[in-house]
């Protein structure tokens, strides 16, 4: 029986978003295959490693080193450069991670989202010759930020202090065997910048195991149309550009946010943003087969390089329709005419556009939501998924 060690920097039940649920479903998902799994994850700042039992899997919670846990929300600029100055090589984090890999002696190491672990592990798992995946669900190895986003607009390249704040990532990068990533353009935007040059790459889509449902709403071009959007609220995401184009848009329609401000400031400026408009309505965190079943439409407008937002597939699989922007991997997901619109993230009036479009146009809306979960079927090929996975873990 092999032993993995599976590790993201968050993980239940401390859900920072869509890489927390596909990782522990792939961890749960090898478990069940016969592997034997533990997780490695951060927790709250100490400096102990404790661990506890979630679903069967024991997971090992390293206490942070740095200035604040990312999982509480903190806001200031300067505290924050503070805190990825510290995570560029956080060795301070290597005792605990060599600690749990001491106890589990794992034959292969499966890393997802490494912020405020760094990649300082590397360097511990390979003094062992333990063969390391990466899996790629964001900018992380490139922005300290994540998100290659500066000044409203997404990055082209890498800036001055972002490059220099990554030297040390795309040299160390080498040190990993197998780089998967969960888009073609994740992966292609960090191999066009020298990442991974020595490691063998593959694309594997995120796949979720979501049950159809039994029934979904169809708009019929006279009630309502009930427009949605789930994910975090920030800038990034698009959130203000849909709420201003949705209010100065004089139509019979809804929009639902579902979701948590990025940061609690964010959060209240949306909510007065949006005060006055009794068409909008804030529902805070809620589960997505209850979301989708209560809206016609979604709307993923990020205005960044979102690498495989699970929220897209996801909503398709509901049989909701999606308008999303080109950005990232959203045009992986999402077609035009098939199972909703690509608008133009750089073009200000092309998200208004899009939802009137579907507006004057219900029945196209109807077809889109009739189809819409055999374009992602991919997606929900479950155990496909999890085979592509062990395919690779056992071919190191």
């Amino acid at each position: 029986m092999k032993r993995l060690l599976i590790i993201n920097t968050l993980y239940s039940p401390n859900i920072g978003g869509g890489a927390e649920i596909i990782c522990q479903e792939q961890a749960e998902a090898l478990a069940v295959r016969g592997y034997h799994v533990s997780v490695l994850t951060t927790g709250a700042a100490n400096r102990k490693v404790v661990s506890d039992t979630v679903n069967g899997l024991t997971v090992y919670r390293v206490g942070i080193r740095n200035i604040y846990w990312h999982f509480e929300k903190r806001n200031g600029r300067l505290v924050h450069l503070i805190w990825h100055l510290q995570d560029i090589y956080n060795s301070a984090m290597m005792a605990g991670v060599e600690w749990v890999l001491n106890k589990e002696k794992p034959d292969v190491v499966i890393c997802h989202n490494i912020s405020g672990l760094s990649i300082s592990i590397w360097k511990v798992i390979k003094r062992r010759n333990i063969p390391i995946i990466e899996v790629l669900h964001d900018q992380y190895f490139r922005c300290p930020n994540s998100n290659a986003f500066k000044h409203g607009k997404p990055c082209e390249g890498q800036c001055v202090l972002c490059r220099l704040m990554r030297l040390p990532h795309r040299y160390m990068s080498n040190q990993v065997d197998v780089v998967i990533g969960v888009s073609r353009f994740v992966l292609d935007s960090l191999i066009c910048l020298g990442y991974f040059a020595r490691s063998c790459k593959k694309v594997i889509h995120n796949a979720r195991n979501i049950t159809e449902p039994q029934q979904y709403l169809i708009w019929n071009g006279n009630e309502p149309l009930r427009l949605g959007y789930i994910g975090t609220l920030s800038e990034v995401k698009g959130v203000e550009w849909l709420i201003r184009t949705f209010m100065k848009m004089n139509i019979n329609a809804t929009l639902t946010i579902a979701g948590r401000g990025d940061t609690q400031d964010y959060e209240s400026y949306l909510h007065n943003l949006a005060y006055g408009d009794s068409r909008i309505n804030f529902v805070g965190y809620v589960k997505q087969a209850e979301h989708y079943a209560n809206i016609h439409l979604s709307v993923i407008p990020s205005r960044w390089p979102d690498t495989f937002p699970t929220v897209a597939f996801e909503s398709c699989a509901y049989h909701v329709p999606v308008i999303a922007t080109n950005c990232g991997g959203l045009p992986e997901i999402i077609q035009s005419g098939i199972n909703g619109v690509i608008v133009d993230a750089s073009d200000i009036d092309s998200l208004s556009k899009a939802i009137m479009y579907i507006y004057d146009n219900p029945a196209i809306l109807a077809s889109m939501a009739l189809r819409a979960r055999n374009t992602v079927e991919e997606m929900m090929d479950f155990e496909g998924w999890i085979d592509k996975y062990e395919e690779i873990i056992e071919s190191i």
